[in-house]
């Protein structure tokens, strides 16, 4: 498996190399001119995996496996880097990043395993537990990664109760800002409470970011089918009334309740 693997990865390797070489567009990009499309194909990835979609899947890793040899090709060619130091790199941090499997370091359970890798990454130089949490995150997905990275130090809610108190706090702070007619304050307290519901998510197991793209794949159901019935009835939404439209809503709601 691994020959057949190994014999697949040069492959596209030498493709890559052929591309920069004889075609015009590939010949043009840059590092730059390429992060755009990465971040497109890693949110096609994600969009495949929260639909299980395993043909898609194999498509875009393999998009994004394209876009890691585009990047390592245009390294080699600066003389910054090449796909070996790449390829030799991520093998020799996993091995140090692992001592429970190349070491005499014991680590039973996952959580241990996540508590050693941050005390790993703080041996290698970085400054904070939370220093390896990229700037360009989305939000929600941020949040949930410091909360996990503080964690790994004992900077964590004891139970699911202590967390749930935390965010009718937030509810009750954001009521405040918005008697006072604070829309600064509003907004601050407003951020709390999606951290506080981040936390909580995790204490339920749940991955936030995934509810919420659920609930947003549901409304767009539930509206165009709504569009489609008014369309149906000779209207559209725009000339119905909220009291209409709540109509056409609940009866759509009733008929799919989970989507």
């Amino acid at each position: 498996m691994h020959e057949e693997a190994a014999a697949a990865f040069q492959r596209l390797a030498i493709i890559m190399d052929e591309l920069r070489e004889k075609c015009p567009w590939d010949r043009k990009q840059t590092i730059a001119s390429l992060r755009q499309l990465t971040i497109e194909e890693l949110y096609e990835l994600t969009d495949a995996i929260s639909e299980e979609d395993w043909p898609g899947i194999k498509e875009e890793l393999g998009d994004l496996m394209l876009h890691i040899l585009f990047y390592s090709k245009i390294g080699s060619e600066k003389n910054q880097f090449t796909l070996p130091e790449v390829l030799n790199g991520i093998a020799e941090k996993l091995i140090s990043r692992h001592p429970h499997v190349y070491g005499d370091v014991k680590a039973e359970t996952d959580e241990a395993v996540k508590q050693n890798w941050e005390k790993l990454k703080l041996k290698e130089g970085k400054k904070s537990i939370l220093s390896g949490v990229p700037a360009s995150l989305p939000s929600m997905i941020k949040a949930m990664r410091l909360q996990e990275k503080a964690k790994q130090v004992g900077f964590e809610w004891d139970n699911k109760e202590q967390v749930w108190e935390k965010v009718k706090e937030e509810m009750e702070e954001l009521k405040e800002a918005m008697n006072a007619h604070d829309s600064n304050h509003t907004e601050e307290e407003f951020g709390d409470l999606i951290f506080s519901l981040v936390n909580y998510a995790r204490f339920l197991q749940i991955d936030a970011e995934n509810a919420l793209e659920r609930t947003n794949k549901k409304f767009i159901s539930r509206f165009t089918k709504m569009e489609e019935m008014a369309t149906a009835q000779g209207k559209g939404l725009a000339d119905m009334t909220l009291s209409e439209m709540d109509e056409l809503w609940n009866s759509i709601k009733k008929q799919t309740p989970r989507i």
